[in-house]
This record gives C-alpha cells, structure tokens and sequence, in this order.
C-alpha cells in the first residue's frame, strides 16, 4: 500500500496517459506508410523498470501482446547495467522477440533519471511490407528479429538497420516510420523524465506501483460481483486459410474474486492463425475488462487476479515454428468465447457477438519505375447489439482498432479504384436491438498486382443475444469463377474485388422492438 495521498496518484496516473496518447500522435503524425498515418496501425505503452505496464494507449489491444513479452526477452539477452541512455531495441519475433506477428516491429528505449533505470518508453507499428509470403511456418513470414540494439548509446547500428532494411519490400517507407517511431519513444523518454523531475523518482515510482494494485483491486471487485460458479462457451472458427472448421470453448470458473480462463482448440496448423501465449494473454485481459468495468485502469494489475490456460501446441497457444502472420482472426473469436461464456454469468450486461473478423486485405505489385508496392487494410464490421442499444456499423471490433483508408489516399497512393464504400443493408441480425452492418468495399484493380485475404465468419455467423438473431457472414466476390480462396491470387487490370464484412448479432427477441423503437423515440423528443 503506497504512502502517497491520492490526489498525487491520480495526477500521476493521469500524465502517464497522457504521455502513452501523445506519444502515439507523435507516431501517426510523424509516419509515411498509409497504414500507420491514415489507418492507425500502431500502439504505444510505458512500461515500469521491471516490466510491468504502466499504461498503454488506447489503441489497438492486440499489441498489449507484444509490448508484455520484450522487456523480458531484453532483460534476459542483457545485464541491466549495460543499458545506457539512448539505446534502443528492436524485435519483432512471436518467439524470442516479444511480438505477436513478424509485421509489428517493437520498439523499446529505456528511460533514465540520474544514471538510474526508471522505465521503457515503447512503441509498437505495423509495417505493412512482408506480402506474398507463405504460412506454413514462421520462417516464411518474414525476417524475425529477436531483441537488438538499434542504437547504443544514441548511435544509429547501421548493420542492424540494413539487414532489416535489406529484407524489407519497400524499405524507404519502413525507414521513414521506424524515425516516425523513435521520435515517439523519445518523446516519451522525455516526458517521463520531466515527470521524476517534477515529482522526484521515488514519488513516480511509487505512484506506479499504487496504480497496478488500484487496477487490481478494481478487477477483483468486479470478478466478486459474478456468482461463482463455472460458466462455459463454445463457437466455430473457420478461415478461408483453412478448409476445416475449427471447435473453440472456453471454461470460466469464478471463485471470489479470482477469474480462471481455461481453453480447448485443435493442434495448431500450417497456416498463419496461431496465437502465441502472449497474444492470447492479451485478449483475454481486453475481453474481460472490458465486460467487468471498461474503467479499469490499463496496466499490469488487471492481469493479477486472472490465470490463462489452453493447451500447449495448439491454435491459442502455439509452439515453434507455427506461423502467426493471422493471429488476430484467432484472438477475435477467443473474444467472442470469453463474451458468450460471461454472458451467462452476468446477463444484461454483455453485447451480442460483433463481426468477429479482422478481414485484411493485401495488394502488391510493381510500380512502373520498378519499385515494389504493398497497400494493406482491414475492412470494419457490424457490431454486435447492446442491452438498450443497436450495434455500431462499419467499425473495427474487439482486439483491432484501426480506420478504413479513406478513398482519397487509397486512389492516390496505389494503382486501385474503390467503386464502392456503403454498409451492407441488412446485414446486422434482427432484435429488439439490431446488430451493426457489415462493410461493402469494391476495388477495380488498374496494374497487375497480387491480393491475398485473411478473414473469418465465412461459413459461421455472429451470435445474437436473449433472442436476437444471428448476423450475416462475410462475402467474398474475386471475379472470374473464383469459389474458394485459400492463399493468393493474381489480378488483371480492370478486374473487380468485392469485399462485404459481417454483420453484428442482434439483441433480443424481435417481436420486441417496435415498443422499444418508440421508447428510444419518447426519450429522444424529450432530449430535443
């Protein structure tokens, strides 16, 4: 229990996110890639000298599962004491490198005040460039990086940045954000810095450590107020990187205000859909957070009261060398398990399944310089219906958090046309409250390129609650006969791609929802 009033915790914790959000518009402010500067594909955390999160953005929840693994693997490759100032370190390996995929390069810079390690500034991006690769294991995916300096001492490595650089598709684009990135941890450093100064290290620390057991003590507030007992859910996983449908369950037990998570899924596979434990971890603390209180604070003491389990080797919780690259259509469905199994425990209070997706689609080509080009996005969903509200539609849901790309850059950075950009009529299922609409994006293709898709909810649909119906599933229209696709293909000039995500489930019975309509109706007039 910390000494300090809590006046001082509460502006120190509130500088700490302020901190982790400034840095993360520094990141998106300062980068080149569409997918970073429009699409917001990164994270940034601050994380305690031990490790701990101390705050991270609110940004994408998924990159919580790089960020809690690379202090580690830091502390394990080197002696703190031979951390100094102005190194920074680089990772991106779901094995040895503290990431969850090979694409999102980890960055960590540690903070120093008065010669004395105080904390990590840390920044996570998603560097759109390893396409057209294989997924029957990691080493296909891309170059993986365990944990090095980039810069020691403020020096630039300039070998450890070529051999990236060299194994890159587009490296001027990655070179530019990965400055994009150091100036946001660097930002960070400083702020932090100024921040011991202003308080002294001792009293920041101390805050720190007050706010991961005031996040603690919340958690398991929450987890007291469920009855205790075993609450437990099943669903399906399909992909069209797979021809199998996959069985998925959770087991909940509540004893106190202790949360246990145990899961059964297949052997993992040869396609890019595993999950390592650290990508599992972190979308079970988002799920169950954000159905016990959204309010509790984003660090390391929400974890205390949980245990996490699923079978080694298998899809949740994979061994060297499975591939990853799609890890997140996986993390979407152990959302919607953990969700479906709460909503039995705590009913009225959860919403209906959303689109339970991560739909990514990749182009790249050639441009006619002869340069290389990549355009990664991953289309929104419909969102599931709420206890007294429809569903958001055409929004990311769950473990990823990024915008579509506006049409204006798309057309303007890459050889494509978007002809349409509209929500899918009737695609949220029915209810008192209806599920969100899905996405319809079509794209003409204007240069030979190649497109590869990741994506879920093909064959199975987004679940509804306390009888609301089911949403609609994700449609794939590639052209030309195309039925089934299960890896990449190649596209001609003039050929048309259509993409409709999934809808939301709906919430409660339809029958219902005209008294409910005027209700919303009464309230609004009076509002008005």
């Amino acid at each position: 229990m910390s000494d300090l009033d809590p006046i001082t915790i509460e502006v120190i914790g509130s500088a700490f996110s302020s901190i982790v959000e400034e840095m993360g518009e520094a990141l998106v402010r300062s980068s080149y890639s569409t997918n970073i500067k429009e699409r917001r594909d990164c994270s940034t955390a601050l994380f305690d000298h031990r490790g701990n999160t101390l705050c991270q953005a609110e940004h994408i929840p998924m990159h919580l599962g790089s960020f809690i693994g690379i202090i580690s693997h830091i502390t394990e490759r080197y002696d703190t004491s031979e951390i100094r100032p102005g190194d920074v370190f680089m990772g991106n390996d779901a094995y040895v490198g503290g990431a969850t995929h090979l694409p999102d390069i980890v960055l960590a810079e540690p903070i120093h005040v008065e010669d004395r390690l105080v904390a990590w500034s840390i920044n996570t991006a998603h560097h759109a460039d390893f396409a057209d690769r294989g997924h029957a294991h990691i080493y296909q995916e891309g170059i993986r990086i365990p944990p090095v300096r980039l810069y020691r001492e403020g020096k630039l490595q300039d070998d450890v940045q070529d051999i990236f650089l060299l194994n890159c598709q587009v490296p001027g684009e990655r070179l530019s954000d990965l400055r994009a990135q150091l100036s946001a941890n660097k930002l960070g450093v400083l702020r932090m810095q100024d921040l011991c100064r202003k308080y002294g290290v001792e009293t920041v620390l101390q805050a720190g450590d007050a706010l991961l057991d005031y996040a603690e003590r919340k958690m398991r507030a929450g987890i007291s107020q469920i009855p205790d007992g075993t609450y437990e859910f099943s669903d399906v996983f399909e992909s069209n990187q797979t021809a199998e449908r996959l069985d998925l369950s959770v087991a909940i037990t509540v004893d106190g205000d202790n949360m246990r998570l145990v899961f059964e899924a297949p052997p993992q596979i040869k396609a890019g859909l595993n999950m390592v434990y650290t990508a599992l971890l972190a979308s079970c603390f988002y799920a169950v957070k954000s159905a016990i209180d959204p309010t509790i604070l984003p660090n390391a003491g929400l974890s205390r009261p949980l245990s996490v389990e699923a079978p080694k080797g298998s899809i949740l919780n994979c061994e060297h060398p499975a591939a990853v690259d799609g890890r997140i259509a996986a993390s979407q469905r152990v959302a919607d398990l953990i969700l479906g199994a709460l909503a039995k425990a705590m009913p009225g209070r959860i919403a209906a399944a959303g689109n339970g997706c991560c739909t990514g689609a990749t182009f790249s080509g050639t441009r006619s310089n002869g340069d290389l080009w990549v355009y990664l996005e991953t289309i929104a969903g419909g969102g599931g219906a709420r206890p007294g509200a429809d569903g958001l539609s055409g929004i990311q849901v769950h473990m990823t958090n990024t915008s579509n790309l506006p049409v204006e850059g798309l057309e303007r950075e890459f050889p494509l046309s978007l002809l349409r950009y509209e929500l899918v009529d009737g695609s949220g299922g029915a209810g008192t409250y209806r599920g969100g609409m899905g996405v319809r994006r079509v794209y003409r293709v204007e240069a030979e390129c190649r497109l590869s898709i990741d994506t879920s909810r093909l064959t199975s649909r987004p679940w509804g609650l306390e009888g609301g119906d089911y949403g609609s599933s994700t449609v794939l229209d590639l052209g030309d006969g195309v039925d089934r696709f299960d890896g990449m293909i190649d596209l001609r000039p003039g050929q048309i791609v259509e993409i409709a995500t999934a809808g939301g489930g709906g919430y409660g019975p339809a029958s219902d929802r005209d008294d409910a309509a005027r209700q919303r109706d009464m309230v609004e007039s009076r509002i008005h």
